[in-house]
């Protein structure tokens, strides 16, 4: 609804004033949406008063404006309705205003103002904790654009499907919730999808515990996947560790990974594995170090490496997981190499 054709205005002096007065760095939007500026109407005093009332002091007003600048393009109006709206959700004003300062443009975005609040009553329903959906309205803010049956649909489907695989419709709250909380972006799916991903696994010959222990594995992932992706990488998978379709089915069970990414990401991880003198042979053993970029299994070598580990004749176990398991087995190599061959304090046996 704003102009962006920037060639014949000229930018409005009464923004750059109230700009001025509030410390915010007028270089910055120039240089990022220099079409704010040339808008007849803006709101400047006004958003600013509204923030400042929740607690923002000056410097976090600037802020704001600075990362995004169509704030003040708003109306008083509908910012005070998005602030009821967030207020549903936060513990408080001082919450509010945080993370408002952290994610500006998910807050500024008022056209969807109807379907926010319907998802988020809709959320609280299901059993979402405020804390859960305070960090989707901030990380995953186009779930709530959705009309909120669109939403709903996707939900059942994926309840449908757990049950008809299965699962008990005593664990299936739970499992919804839990994969929402993992992988919120499954919102943004059509049912069909979802349909064709499941029944591609089970042409593949994957049972239904087997498809569900996957669903649980991938934290949705699969939903944003199809068919021919998910060929691809099966059949790159199946001539690189020569195996059988059974043998193939273990593995992508132990590494669902093989079946996420696509063909060029496997390649390249697969290359960066063997350029460091690993065989195919151990990462068909482990393949869950497919999980992991190149340069962290280059730097998780190295660090091995200077412990005098030796990863091409050990097994690869030593490198997965994320930062912190690596961490964890990384200490423990260490201690023992730092670790005395004797215990000095023990008795010595000696004959006599």
């Amino acid at each position: 609804s704003y102009t962006t054709d920037t060639k014949s205005r000229e930018e409005n002096k009464k923004t750059i004033e109230s700009l001025y007065s509030l410390s915010v760095d007028i270089t910055k939007i120039r240089r990022l949406k220099e079409w704010v500026l040339l808008q007849d109407v803006t709101y400047v005093k006004e958003i600013a008063g509204i923030l400042q009332e929740m607690g923002a002091d000056e410097t976090t007003v600037a802020n704001i404006i600075e990362r995004c600048p169509e704030a003040i393009l708003h109306t008083p109006a509908e910012i005070n309705s998005q602030k009821a709206l967030w207020q549903l959700v936060c513990q408080n004003e001082k919450q509010l205003i945080k993370l408002i300062e952290q994610f500006p443009e998910s807050f500024f975005t008022t056209e969807y103002h109807q379907n926010q609040k319907a998802n988020i009553l809709f959320f609280q329903e299901l059993g979402l904790k405020n804390n859960i959906i305070t960090r989707f309205l901030t990380s995953a803010p186009n779930i709530f654009y959705n009309p909120v049956e669109k939403n709903k649909n996707v939900l059942e489907t994926l309840q449908r499907n757990y049950l008809n695989l299965g699962g008990s419709e005593a664990n299936m709250k739970i499992w919804i919730l839990k994969l929402l909380s993992q992988n919120p972006f499954i919102l943004l799916n059509t049912s069909t999808t979802i349909q064709e991903n499941l029944e591609f696994l089970q042409k593949n010959d994957f049972t239904d515990q087997e498809v569900l222990q996957l669903l649980s594995k991938l934290k949705g992932f699969i939903f944003q996947l199809n068919s021919t992706t998910m060929q691809k990488s099966m059949l790159f998978s199946k001539n690189v560790f020569k195996c059988s379709d059974q043998e193939l089915k273990q593995l992508v069970l132990k590494c669902p990974a093989l079946l996420y990414y696509s063909v060029p990401v496997l390649e390249e991880r697969l290359e960066g594995l063997l350029k460091e003198g690993i065989s195919v042979a151990q990462i068909r053993e482990t393949p869950m170090v497919l999980e992991l970029t190149t340069q962290i299994v280059q730097y998780r070598i190295k660090k091995l490496s200077a412990l005098g580990y030796d990863i091409k004749s050990g097994n690869l176990e030593s490198l997965n997981g994320t930062k912190k398991d690596f961490e964890a087995t990384y200490g423990k190599i260490q201690s023992k190499k730092e670790r005395p061959i004797f215990n000095p304090v023990a008795p010595l046996h000696i004959e006599d």
